[in-house]
């Protein structure tokens, strides 16, 4: 059988390492040179020839994330690795999906041609921004779903009248996965934007008097929705408001504002590397869920394991 080799880009190390483990393999040897301009490059320490090889980098920005990726995905091609997989546990620059006005990139789209490009022959991917992207590519995509670990951890809190809330009109119909598994009500906040990341309005549909709420959502950034969400549920009544996110971007004053807020609790994973500033937020890994589908990848079976059904 074809050899699985696993190399890591280092914004994701500690995950690699976790996901690695789950595997039950060792990361493989890269080095990288830096140049005193900022340039780099990756040359992998070992031989790679006729091997499944498995590169597990997170795309968040800065761009040097995202160019670390293709450096090593261009590097494993000309190795002459047998497969490349790219395993992307965030997919950065996935909110520019559409053309949502004149004269902007389709950004998600470029960076699955750049990864294609590349040499990436398959991806391995998490709760993308928009469950479309996929067909971005032409390679085929294994889209995971935090649900998979949220859900059990939900269930584990015990909470009564427990309803599911989206923060906005777009993850509704995640909420609506979640509730089905939790067998719970669901309401919706409706927002408007006066630019991104500033909300200029919010109302809430649905009645969240007397409840225990979880918001679900694919990534908090500056938590902005987050809590005005969380604020607005307490004004109307919640006993709590929880907030899961598979992305803990967590960048500008989004500490602050978790902290200020009603948020009782706030669970992230660690797609993304973070230091958690406050004392409500909770990580989950999800490298026990990523090393199971890269096992069966690499063994060629089913991953329908680590979806709920």
């Amino acid at each position: 059988m074809t050899e699985a080799k696993i190399f890591s880009c280092s914004q994701s190390h500690d995950l690699a390492m976790r996901i690695a483990k789950g595997f039950g393999a060792k990361l493989g040897k890269i080095k990288f040179s830096n140049f005193s301009d900022g340039e780099f490059q990756p040359s992998f320490e070992e031989s790679v020839r006729g091997s499944r090889v498995f590169i597990i980098g997170s795309t968040h920005p800065n761009s040097d994330h995202l160019m670390e990726m293709l450096l090593m995905l261009d590097a494993a091609k000309r190795s002459s690795a047998r497969h490349v997989t790219a395993v992307l546990p965030y997919f950065g620059w996935a909110r520019q999906d559409r053309k949502d006005k004149p004269r902007v990139p389709i950004g998600a789209k470029l960076i699955a041609k750049l990864l294609e490009s590349a040499g990436a022959t398959r991806i391995i991917t998490m709760d993308l921004h928009a469950d479309q992207i996929q067909g971005f590519f032409e390679k085929p995509v294994d889209h995971l779903y935090a649900s998979t670990i949220f859900v059990p951890h939900i269930k584990n809190l015990r909470l009564k009248n427990l309803t599911i809330a989206s923060p906005d009109m777009g993850g509704s119909k995640r909420a609506y996965a979640y509730s089905k598994f939790l067998e719970s009500d669901v309401v919706i906040c409706y927002k408007q934007r006066k630019k991104a990341n500033i909300i200029e309005n919010m109302e809430l549909i649905g009645n969240v008097e007397g409840k225990n709420v979880v918001l679900v959502d694919d990534m908090v950034d500056t938590a902005g929705t987050l809590t005005k969400a969380s604020d607005l549920m307490i004004q109307r009544g919640a006993l709590s408001v929880r907030a899961v996110c598979t992305h803990g971007i967590l960048s500008g004053n989004a500490y602050k504002k978790i902290e200020k807020s009603n948020l009782a609790e706030l669970i992230i994973t660690d797609t993304i590397p973070v230091n958690p500033k406050s004392k409500k937020i909770k990580i989950l890994s999800c490298a026990q869920l990523f090393a199971s589908t890269m096992k069966n990848v690499h063994l060629n079976k089913s991953i329908d394991k680590n979806f709920l059904n």
